[in-house]
C-alpha cells in the first residue's frame, strides 16, 4: 500500500437509524461500528496513510475510539464539512501537500458506516485504480423498477445492467484532488466520488466485483445482520 491514502468518512448522523448520535459510534460486536473498517485498513501488511474525516462535535467520541479500539497504524483526524462532498474535500486538502510531492498517488474514500469491508476488496480497488485511473466496487441488481420523482407511481422496469455502488472507491490522487477543487468552484454536487471524477476529468472508472457483506449500516436491523456476519468470520 505504498503511496496509498484512505479517507474514512464519519460525518453522518443517526436520523434514518433512529439514534440520537452518529451511527458510526454505535456498538457492533463489542466495538463501535467505525472501528471495524479502521482496523481493517490499519492491519494491512503495509498500512496506508489513514485519515478519519469526522464532525468537530464528535471529537470526544473520536478520541475514545482511537485510544481504545484501533491499533496497527496511526490515524490522522480531520474535521469535515457540511456535506459529504465538503468532507471529502477537507480530507483531500489535508493530503494535498503529499499528493503534490508525489508521496501519495492513490486515494481511497470509504464510508465509515460500512464496517465489513475486506482487505481483498481494498487490494482490488487499489490495483484497478492504478491500472485504469479509478475504481469502484459494485453489485449487479436485477428486477428493479423505476418510480416517479415523488415516489408514488411505478414507471416500468428499470434498464438492465444496473449496479449498486459501494465503497471504498479509489482514484489517482492528483486528478481526484483537482476534480474536487473544480467542483467547489463550479458549485457542483455529485452523488458519490465517482460522479465528481467523471464530471471533471477523463479518468476511466473501472467497476470491480462488490461484496454482499460490505453493506452500509442504515437501519437498526443492519447492526443485527452485521453481528451475525462477524460471528461466522474466522478469528
Amino acid at each position: 500500500m505504498s503511496g496509498v491514502a484512505v479517507l474514512v468518512l464519519a460525518g453522518g448522523s443517526g436520523t434514518r437509524f433512529g439514534a440520537e448520535r452518529n451511527k458510526v459510534y454505535l456498538p457492533l460486536a463489542g466495538r463501535t461500528v467505525l472501528s471495524w473498517s479502521l482496523n481493517t485498513f490499519a492491519a494491512l501488511t503495509e498500512p496506508p496513510v489513514l485519515v478519519l474525516v469526522a464532525r468537530a462535535g464528535d471529537r470526544e467520541l473520536v478520541a475514545g475510539v482511537l485510544a481504545r479500539e484501533v491499533a496497527g497504524a496511526p490515524v490522522e483526524v480531520v474535521h469535515g464539512g457540511a456535506s459529504r462532498q465538503d468532507s471529502e474535500l477537507c480530507g483531500l486538502r489535508h493530503l494535498a501537500p503529499r499528493i503534490r510531492l508525489g508521496e501519495i498517488d492513490t486515494v481511497l474514500i470509504h464510508d465509515g458506516a460500512r464496517p465489513l469491508v475486506s482487505a481483498r476488496m481494498v487490494g482490488a480497488v487499489v490495483d484497478a485504480a492504478r491500472s485504469h485511473g479509478g475504481a469502484v466496487p459494485g453489485l449487479r441488481r436485477t428486477g428493479m423498477v423505476r418510480v416517479s420523482p415523488d415516489g408514488r407511481r411505478l414507471l416500468g422496469a428499470a434498464p438492465d445492467g444496473l449496479v449498486a455502488v459501494q465503497t471504498p472507491q479509489a482514484f489517482a490522487a492528483g486528478p481526484l484532488l483537482a476534480a474536487y477543487e473544480q467542483a467547489e468552484l463550479a458549485g457542483f454536487s455529485g452523488t458519490d466520488t465517482a460522479s465528481c471524477v467523471r464530471h471533471f476529468t477523463d479518468v476511466a472508472v473501472h467497476c470491480v466485483p462488490g461484496d454482499e457483506h460490505n453493506f452500509k449500516i442504515t437501519y437498526a436491523r443492519d447492526l443485527r445482520v452485521a453481528e451475525a456476519v462477524l460471528a461466522h468470520r474466522p478469528r
